[in-house]
């Protein structure tokens, strides 16, 4: 068996890449990272290193690499012969690495049983944009006949790494990786350590409010207070009460909608507190709070489970602390923390909250969201 997975970075070979090769599948990483892939294609092994109350070190190897930027036709060719596309780009490069697989399906051999793709990204069904942008050059039919295309949940902290470690990877004992089984049929793929399950949504929802939101607020809180990494930030009492309140809103939401069993879901939360706060990762707000904007946007871990709740008629106080504190993220190293400034002051805070939110008069969260921005 064998996968190409786009996105050689830590995420790519300490989650996706691991699991996949526990299966058995040869990978072939692709990237743009030109250093990276030539590091990995000169290497015959990586380790990956787990660290928390359960230590393990894994050895991964049969994998290959490539240049996706200046090898785009061996990339195509490795994609039209594989079982499986994975990705853990970011779900604003998934347009860019689409070109790529929709050349594979049209090159495809008929004979072959169609690409599993799968987008193992921290986005609500990540799979459905991928497919949309490659379905702008493949036709509906060809999709069918040569792809399955089905969406995941990932789950795994996985912090900036030592620039000494090389290849190696070090990430927390605990993950989660679920995939929607439906659009597999009978053919659901051999891998051990993914859940695959028939209802995708209570486990995409419950991953990203949960450990998404309450990872963010962490960092946007414990930013504000001028923590330099989680574990301090979660220290302080202030920043662990806001964790809290968060997670207590998007519990809320999350058991109303989805019917999950209260106390299954209260010891769920505690064991996310506790990844949080995991001694042996070096996390910092910094690096978890990047990208601002996207993580403000209309589908994301704060505004969506907010507008939830007050649709519902609950005001989601926390969650709009929270976002509050992100709006104050001012990270010069990060593009989206410096473009969320300049909209911050040179729009008002009506059409800040349009852009950035997707939030409009008659959204019962707008005027909180507005006020919010105003503050």
């Amino acid at each position: 068996m064998k996968a190409v997975h786009f996105g050689a970075g830590n995420i790519g070979r300490g989650f996706v890449g691991l699991i996949l090769h526990k299966a058995g599948y040869e990978i072939v990483f692709a990237d743009v990272a030109a250093e990276l892939i030539d590091s990995l294609a000169a290497a015959d092994t990586y380790q990956v290193h787990e660290v928390g109350a359960e230590p393990r070190t894994w050895t991964v190897d049969n994998f290959r690499a490539l240049n996706s930027a200046t090898n785009e036709a061996a990339v195509v060719e490795e994609i039209a012969t594989a079982d499986m596309v994975t990705t853990a780009v970011g779900p604003n490069i998934l347009k860019f690495v689409a070109p790529l697989i929709a050349q594979a399906i049209v090159a495809r051999s008929a004979d072959r049983a169609p690409l599993h793709v799968l987008a193992c990204e921290n986005a609500l069904y990540a799979t459905n944009i991928l497919r949309a942008e490659i379905a702008v050059s493949v036709n509906a039919e060809t999709l069918a006949a040569k792809a399955v295309f089905a969406n995941t949940a990932v789950d795994r902290i996985v912090p900036a790494q030592d620039p000494a470690a090389g290849l190696d990877v070090t990430v927390e004992d605990f993950f989660e990786w679920a995939i929607e089984s439906g659009p597999f049929g009978d053919s659901v793929p051999a891998i051990a350590d993914v859940h695959f399950v028939t209802d995708l949504e209570p486990y995409i929802e419950r991953k990203l409010f949960t450990v998404n939101t309450g990872h963010a607020t962490l960092a946007y809180h414990g930013h504000v207070r001028g923590a330099e990494t989680l574990v301090e930030a979660i220290a302080i009492a202030e920043v662990a009460a806001e964790v809290d309140a968060v997670l207590a809103e998007t519990s809320q939401m999350l058991i109303a909608k989805h019917g999950f069993d209260a106390a299954e879901h209260a010891a769920y939360v505690s064991t996310c507190i506790r990844r949080f706060g995991n001694q042996y990762l070096p996390d910092t707000p910094e690096r978890v709070g990047r990208s601002p904007l996207r993580k403000l946007s209309r589908n994301e871990r704060f505004i969506s489970p907010a507008a939830v709740l007050a649709a519902a008629g609950t005001r989601p106080s926390a969650l709009l602390r929270a976002v509050g504190a992100a709006l104050q993220f001012d990270v010069p190293e990060d593009p989206e923390s410096v473009r969320m400034l300049e909209l911050r002051s040179s729009l008002s805070a009506e059409h800040f909250v349009a852009k950035v939110m997707d939030l409009h008069e008659g959204d019962p969260l707008y005027g909180d969201a507005v006020e919010t921005v105003k503050a």
